[in-house]
């Protein structure tokens, strides 16, 4: 059942993800409708992370402090975003 324009969203279509979400060209040219990519955005976020205290340990130990401060806080901001993906991964949105 097609749901009209200005009904609020039942759960059940939040749970089974929602087409075209985020994205303004959705549909365009007749394309196929677009869902969340989650799992890609974990491996990517955890990937950050590692990264960025790597690289920040290496800066540390070479003495260069805005590097180890620029690196530690995209490490903060990965681990932020890993966990908010986290989050919407158990609620149940697919991806």
């Amino acid at each position: 059942m097609r749901r009209r324009h200005g009904e609020p969203r039942t759960r059940e279509e939040y749970a089974r993800g929602l087409p075209d979400y985020h994205d303004p060209t959705g549909g365009f040219g007749g394309a196929a409708p677009a869902y969340s990519a989650l799992t890609l955005r974990i491996v990517l976020a955890s990937v950050a992370i590692v990264l960025s205290i790597g690289g920040a340990v290496l800066f540390a130990f070479t003495g260069v402090l805005w590097g180890t401060a620029l690196l530690g806080v995209l490490a903060v901001g990965s681990a932020i975003d890993l966990a908010w993906v986290i989050h919407r991964k158990r609620r149940g949105e697919p991806g």
